[in-house]
Order: structure tokens, then sequence, then C-alpha cells
């Protein structure tokens, strides 16, 4: 399976939506529209991972790396997720402790404000 991305803005957030696999094949993919949208300026973003099927530790580290450059930028990096397979790896690793997870793109908004 491919890896679907298209970003939008919303509320003063860019929402990145990401479907498919996130892996060490589509990683990089990912990672390129993450390091484009802070090299654009855009420092808050929201990754909407509702449709993503599959992550890996690969996916993981492009989501980290991402963190840590809007960090750089006094930036936020949101996840949205209601999945629970995707949700317990987040469990397991110990990044629900660096990744605020939100249940909808909605609330994510509502909870940078």
């Amino acid at each position: 399976m491919d890896l679907s991305l298209s970003t939008r803005t919303e509320g003063g957030r860019t929402i990145v939506e990401v479907g498919g696999e996130i892996d060490v094949y589509t990683a990089p993919k990912l990672r390129e529209q993450l390091v484009e949208l802070v090299n654009e300026g855009q420092f808050h973003l929201i990754v909407d991972m509702e449709a993503v099927d599959f992550l890996d530790s690969t996916g993981l580290g492009v989501l980290v790396g991402g963190l840590k450059r809007v960090r750089a930028h006094e930036g936020s990096l949101q996840l949205v997720c209601t999945q629970e397979r995707i949700l317990k790896i987040f469990r397991i690793t110990g990044l629900t402790k660096v990744f605020p997870i939100h249940p909808s793109v909605a609330a994510a908004i509502a909870a940078s404000d």
C-alpha cells in the first residue's frame, strides 16, 4: 500500500492528512512534506492520521523529527488519531507524553487556541 498526503489550512493551522502505510518505504515522503511545510514558514502542524493503516518505527522517527523542526521555531505538531492499533504504538513507546493526540481535527484546533 502507498502513502497519500494532502495539506490544507484551517484555523491558522496546517493540517497534513495522511493515509495508507507509514513505513520504511513511504516515510521519506512524509518527511519531505513536513520539511517543506516548515521551510515555507508553517510551524503549527496537525497530522491527521485517521486514514493510516500501518505505522512502524521509521514513521515514528519522522513524526519526532517533524516535532523537533517545528519546536525550533516555537511551533507545535499535534496528532489526530482514534485507531486503537495506532494509539497503542504511541502508548508503548511513551510518545503519548510527547505528542498531543486528539480525536478530531476540530479538537486539535480548539486545544491549540
